[in-house]
């Protein structure tokens, strides 16, 4: 069976779509347009969102897109941070907004959400680009990680019509928006969470196993049934060593495709928010 399993290569398909949007936005610039420009903030010292927005920042200069980072201290409020958000609504050069999260716990992450122009918002989750999504609605950005995990799956020819698609793990960022788009790709979608009884009983049905949860290995070989295709969407590290949700060197002997981790659907995350961004960019300087 291993000899046949798909390695899924972020990685390889994110090089790709960066090249694709360098020469577009290159193909702008030489007719004399801006440069497409993102503004990232980052609240706190969190050593993850760090780094996170360190690769975002290096992936947009990889491009051609300007990022701005406005790294505000820790004890930031919420009035002082809706202030810098309203101040890049109004920019005109300003595209795309990122409000890298989690946010520290004294500022409420929904009204951050909703204070960004959802003609800005990058990252999908404002409730009018969340509604176009449930609406299947052309137009609006879709979360980046989903939006990263259908790029993938289409590449790979893996159809979705009809397949049985468990998404273990119900956040706002993944699993949410995740399962309304396998909805709109005309998947039968469930999706596990904290208090499902019995998670196996659900992945062991799945043609397509998607795991969202942050628990290192918490989908093993007996979780998964032959012939799956598993995308690991987690990312834990644990001493020096990087793991996903699934047991990568069990499940790879029954899956017929899996992502790996790192280079799965990280990279795929990434891209996506630069395709966001370009959207973004293009309505704007398009719109006169």
């Amino acid at each position: 069976m291993e000899t046949s399993t798909i390695i899924l290569d972020g990685k390889a398909l994110s090089e790709k779509i960066r090249e694709e949007i360098r020469q577009q936005v290159e193909s702008y610039t030489q007719k004399g347009y801006r440069q497409p420009c993102l503004a990232v903030v980052l609240v706190g010292e969190d050593p993850a969102s760090v780094v996170y927005v360190r690769n975002k920042r290096k992936a947009c200069e990889s491009v051609g897109i300007k990022s701005l980072l406005y790294h505000l201290p820790y004890n930031t409020n919420l009035s002082e941070l809706l202030e810098l958000i309203a101040e890049l609504n109004a920019r005109e050069e300003v595209d795309g907004i990122l409000v890298q999260l989690p946010l520290p716990k004294h500022i409420p992450m929904e009204e951050v959400i909703l204070a960004i122009s959802p003609k800005k918002d990058v990252d999908g989750f404002h409730p009018e680009n969340m509604g176009r999504l449930l609406g299947r609605l052309e137009g609006g950005f879709i979360p980046c990680t989903p939006l990263g995990i259908d790029l993938l799956l289409k590449h790979y020819q893996i159809d979705l019509k009809g397949k049985d698609v468990v998404i273990v793990g119900a956040g706002f960022i993944v699993g949410r928006p995740l399962s309304a788009l396998m909805l709109w790709r005309d998947a039968t979608v469930s999706v596990c969470h904290i208090h499902t009884k019995d998670i196996k009983k659900y992945t062991t049905q799945a043609d397509i196993l998607i795991s969202a949860t942050g628990v290192p290995h918490i989908i093993r070989e007996d979780m998964v049934k032959y012939g799956a295709v598993v995308i690991d969407v987690g990312i834990s590290k644990v001493g020096d060593k990087i793991l996903g949700d699934v047991h990568f060197e069990e499940v790879k002997e029954k899956a017929s495709a899996i992502t790996p981790v790192p280079g799965g659907v990280g990279p795929m995350t990434v891209s996506a928010l630069l395709l966001n961004t370009l959207q973004a960019y293009k309505k704007n300087v398009n719109k006169g």
